[in-house]
């Protein structure tokens, strides 16, 4: 399959010579989602980069969490919902008749706002995802994944003598470390985050962008946030969307991070970032 072209290179203001970028590792391209007859999203595109983290932010309403569902495929579960344009993974559509969303959901993980845990225990919260794809595990292997999936998500230490306790019963805080440990512990090469600190106090936040760094040596991220510090602090590129008239969500610019909220090209940007709407 042929790659499809997307900008690689920036130019920093005040240098002659552009400074590549990092592979492509997933890409939204031409993208329109319509819910029935009501366009949500128009003519989005909107390159990953591997290992990065990218922030989609935005007002209220204007497609952010419609967008990163596309990414795993979530929206295929909305009735009368349907994509228009590609979203490639490597160098595969993901939406291709031949792809098998579970297999995506699988290669692309996702966190969701409000920590969802299942009621079973710390360790049936880890182990439910690797057993579904490999139902022969052995328990001491099933025992050193959980494991690993619990330190990646920087929990073990606080959990490693009550892997029986129920996943609901942990902290809001420790409760989203789990529902990111679940995530993690299937090895998927991206992470989605819809807004996953929205319900988390300071100091359980601080620890979620700590750890968001961390996994970002590892997977490709993107999150949707609502906080422009949040998304200042831990991205390393930022997608602006907004509204259009006809209520449609567009994505108005897309650069480094520190491009987006020092410099803009679009006034709409300069205006949302420095908090004069939005």
């Amino acid at each position: 399959m042929t790659r499809i072209p997307v900008p690689l290179t920036t130019v920093a203001e005040g240098h002659a010579h552009p400074t590549a970028r990092p592979p492509v590792k997933m890409l939204a391209e031409n993208l329109s989602v319509y819910y029935n007859d009501f366009r949500a999203l128009a003519d989005v595109t909107l390159p990953a980069y591997e290992k990065k983290i990218t922030a989609i932010i935005g007002p209220s309403g204007c497609g952010k969490s419609t967008l990163i569902r596309v990414f795993n495929r979530m929206n295929d579960r909305v009735k009368g919902a349907r994509v228009e344009g590609r979203v490639v993974l490597d160098d595969e559509d993901i939406y291709a008749d031949d792809v098998d969303p579970v297999m995506v959901r699988q290669r692309v993980g996702m966190v969701f706002q409000k920590p969802n845990p299942f009621v079973k225990s710390i360790y049936e919260n880890v182990a439910f995802g690797i057993r579904l794809l490999n139902p022969r595990i052995s328990k001491s292997e099933l025992d050193h994944r959980v494991e690993w999936a619990l330190r990646r998500s920087a929990l073990w230490d606080e959990v490693r003598d009550k892997l029986k306790q129920l996943g609901t019963e942990l902290s809001g805080g420790q409760q989203q470390r789990l529902c990111i440990a679940r995530a993690i512990a299937v090895e998927p090469e991206v992470l989605l985050m819809d807004e996953p600190c929205s319900a988390l106090d300071p100091v359980a936040t601080l620890k979620i962008e700590d750890l968001m760094k961390d996994l970002s040596r590892d997977y490709t991220i993107i999150i949707v946030t609502h906080n422009m510090q949040q998304a200042a602090r831990v991205s390393d590129y930022t997608a602006m969307m907004m509204m259009r008239p006809d209520r449609a969500g567009e994505l108005i610019e897309f650069d480094e991070t520190q491009n987006i909220f020092v410099r803009p090209k679009d006034p709409r940007t300069q205006d949302y970032v420095s908090g004069r709407f939005g």
